[in-house]
């Protein structure tokens, strides 16, 4: 798998499964344009099926993690008919949708400024780590647009009303207050980021990769809400479906062997 393929991205692929991808514009400070949303797009679907990836890191070259839309993008899109701009938004849309649904985990590095789309990116994220120097805004309707396909999954990751306060105001917040909201799993020192990147990959690479997978599957089924029966009866059949998988039966034996899983490489 080679990072060859892409003008905007660079991905690594390490023998324990785990792809890093980092954006690479940083003259733009990795801002989308239309070639990133769809290497983006094609390449977490491409490590989603791949079954030799166990987990997904990503991350931003240079002084920010992502500005968010590259605004030369959004000032031609102003000028073009509604039919290409609902096109560009669709593209977009299948980009956040690509990461939020990949079966991987995908762990959010984020070394610096993330604003517009580059919070979008952090919601889509299972796990968000972040330097004190972070700085994170929902910066569209200083353009006088909404962040609309970012939207879903903002409010998801930090509620409904730290939401809409994020949205309405513009308001730049630093890692502190983003990790206080939800936005950001944990702070960590910049000379420790990598460590503690690697400390939530090992975590992860002992765990079932099939269970994970089916964990983000269920869990991006259930709301905030009420147990409901229709919820009840989706987390009976989903744990009783991967319980009897062989997965679950290596994972139980290895425990009472006192080994190792088969799915833990040294």
């Amino acid at each position: 798998m080679s990072d060859t393929l892409y003008q905007t991205l660079q991905l690594n692929v390490d023998p324990r499964g785990v792809a890093t991808i980092a954006l690479a514009r940083p003259e733009a400070l990795n801002a989308f344009d239309e070639t990133m949303i769809a290497e983006l797009t094609a390449v977490f679907a491409l490590l989603g099926a791949d079954d030799e990836i166990r987990v997904i890191v990503l991350s931003g070259q240079g002084r920010a993690f992502c500005a968010g839309a590259d605004l030369h993008w959004m000032e031609r899109a102003s000028r073009n008919e509604e039919s290409a701009n609902l096109a560009d938004a669709r593209r977009f849309s299948d980009m956040m949708y690509a990461i939020h649904s990949c079966s991987k985990p995908v762990i959010a590095r984020v070394q610096g400024a993330a604003y517009g789309g580059g919070v979008g990116l952090c919601c889509v994220a299972d796990i968000v780590l972040a330097v004190p120097e972070a700085r994170f805004a929902v910066s569209e309707t200083r353009f006088g647009i909404l962040p609309a396909v970012i939207g879903p999954y903002l409010n998801n990751a930090v509620g409904k009303r730290h939401a809409l306060r994020l949205a309405l105001t513009a308001e730049i917040i630093d890692a502190g207050h983003a990790a206080q909201i939800g936005l950001v799993h944990h702070v960590v020192d910049s000379s420790l980021l990598d460590a503690a990147v690697e400390k939530n990959i090992g975590n992860l690479l002992g765990n079932g990769p099939t269970a994970l997978g089916e964990v983000k599957t269920l869990f991006n089924q259930m709301d905030v809400a009420e147990v409901d029966p229709a919820v009840r009866e989706r987390s009976i059949k989903a744990i009783a479906r991967v319980r009897s998988t062989p997965e679950a039966r290596e994972g139980f034996s290895a425990f009472f062997a006192k080994r190792p899983a088969q799915w833990i490489r040294k």
